[in-house]
C-alpha cells in the first residue's frame, strides 16, 4: 500500500524549511529526517496516519491523545515511536502538534 501523498505534502509544508531535511522510504511509508534522525513518517500500511519519533519518557503520556498508540515492532511495543491514526492527525492543529513533537525530538539528537 502506498502512503497518503496528501498527508505527506501537508507534513512537507510543516518541515520544509528545517535545515538538514531529507526524505527516505522507511517502515512501509515515507520518513522525514532531520540531520539523519527520523522526526516523522507518513505511514503506508495499517490505516495510514503518522509515525512520530518522540522522547521515550513521554510515550505513555502521549497515548492519551486520540489515535495515538505505541509502534509495534517484531511483536513488541516500542517506546519513543508513536503511531497516530489518520483521524488523529486530520486537523491542521493536530498535525502541527505531532510534527512539532517529532521535530523537537529529532533536533535533540546528535546529527548522524
Amino acid at each position: 500500500m502506498a502512503y497518503d501523498e496528501d498527508l505527506a505534502n501537508r507534513v512537507r509544508e510543516l518541515v520544509g524549511t528545517e535545515r538538514g531535511l531529507s526524505e527516505k522510504r522507511m517502515f512501509g511509508g515515507l520518513a522525514m529526517l532531520l540531520d539523519g534522525n527520523m522526526a516523522v513518517g507518513v505511514r503506508g500500511r495499517e490505516g495510514g496516519g503518522l509515525l512520530v519519533r518522540v522522547d521515550p519518557a513521554t510515550s505513555d503520556a502521549l497515548l492519551s491523545e486520540p489515535g495515538a498508540d505505541l509502534m509495534i515492532m517484531q511483536g513488541r511495543e516500542t517506546r519513543g515511536w508513536i503511531t497516530v491514526t489518520a483521524d488523529g492527525c486530520a486537523t491542521d492543529e493536530d498535525l502541527r502538534r505531532w510534527v512539532a513533537r517529532g521535530v523537537a525530538y529529532a533536533r535533540s539528537l546528535p546529527p548522524k
